[in-house]
């Protein structure tokens, strides 16, 4: 198997292709890695391959917050520059003026 390197980051703001949500990257598997019943779940006609990235976001809809996990075919970058409600975010990351978020050190390796 060959090697793939993420096309997102840590930090990243991004959405969702399909679905109304966006969120911030904390966490990338460089390959599927839940379980097969969360696999199963997803209609099959959408379900995306295991072989690539998958990334753990503290994402947000407009009516909740939530952590998801995403195949990386199913993100982009957020350009809408809205800022982020998720209280989680800011318990990990600090954010930069910039608008980026970078890990707070206490959680970094």
């Amino acid at each position: 198997m060959k090697e793939r390197i993420a096309k997102f980051s840590i930090g990243e703001v991004v959405r969702h292709k399909v679905f109304p949500f966006r969120g911030v990257i904390f966490d990338v598997d460089p390959e599927f890695a839940n379980t097969e019943e969360w696999w199963n779940s997803i209609p099959a006609e959408v379900r995306p391959s295991k072989d690539q990235p998958f990334y753990h976001l503290l994402a947000e809809n407009d009516e909740s917050e939530y952590v998801a996990y995403v195949s990386e075919q199913n993100l982009v970058n957020d350009e809408s520059g809205t800022p982020l409600r998720n209280p989680q975010i800011y318990q990990i990351f600090d954010q930069a003026p910039s608008g980026q978020f970078k890990p707070k050190m206490s959680f970094a390796h």
